[in-house]
Order: structure tokens, then C-alpha cells, then sequence
């Protein structure tokens, strides 16, 4: 038997089904949370048997403290303050920072490129 990585083949089902538990606990959190919850659970256990980053998408949908679905307004509070969002889980009082300097930046450098096209079509 092969040591090292697992077969592309499992890798790719690994991700699906990571994709399928987040996508069926965001639907099932407003009716059943604690299902919601187990579907976390079982998305990280696939993570870390097959080695599989979690995707960027689902990465902060859960509380890494208590391993919880995260959602808006309902189990958490979404907060933006000096260049991060700040995500604090109701369930345990964890707060999450994610720095977004990318999209600062980005929004800073096209109001630069349109006050310089501007300018231009001034003179």
C-alpha cells in the first residue's frame, strides 16, 4: 500500500461531501441548530481524515473554539472595526478577527484611478 497523500479521487469526494454538510447546515440552522452543529462536526472530521484544507467559503461559517455553525444574527454578531470583522459566537463568547485589508485597498486604489481619469478629461 502507498503511504503519503490519499488518491486524488478521495480528495475530490472528501470536498464534496465538506460542501453538501455545510450547505445542508446552513439550511437546516433555523429549524434544527443542533443538527446544524453535527453537520460542522462531521465536515471536520472529514477535514482532518483525509487532509483537506476547509474552504475558503465555509472557513468562518463555524466557531473554532466550539466547533458551531455560525450564523448572522442568530448565533452571532458581526462587527467591522479597524480593518477586520470581527465575528463573536453567541454560544461560547469567542470573537473571530479577520483582517480585510485587501478590500480596502482595492476600493482605495480605483478612487485614486478615477480621480486621475477625471482630471484627465478636465484639461
Amino acid at each position: 500500500m502507498r503511504r503519503g497523500r490519499r488518491p486524488k479521487w478521495m480528495i475530490n469526494i472528501g470536498k464534496e461531501r465538506i460542501d453538501i454538510l455545510f450547505k445542508l447546515a446552513d439550511n437546516e440552522f433555523s429549524r434544527f441548530p443542533e443538527r446544524s452543529h453535527r453537520y460542522v462536526k462531521l465536515a471536520r472530521n472529514i477535514s482532518t481524515k483525509y487532509n483537506i484544507p476547509m474552504p475558503p467559503e465555509w472557513k468562518r461559517r463555524f466557531c473554532k473554539n466550539c466547533y458551531k455553525f455560525l450564523k448572522p444574527n442568530m448565533n452571532c454578531k458581526v462587527r467591522l472595526s479597524k480593518g477586520k470583522v470581527h465575528f463573536k459566537c453567541m454560544e461560547c463568547g469567542k470573537v473571530i478577527r479577520v483582517p480585510y485589508e485587501k478590500e480596502k485597498n482595492q476600493k482605495r486604489r480605483k478612487k485614486i484611478e478615477s480621480y486621475l481619469i477625471q482630471k484627465r478629461a478636465d484639461e
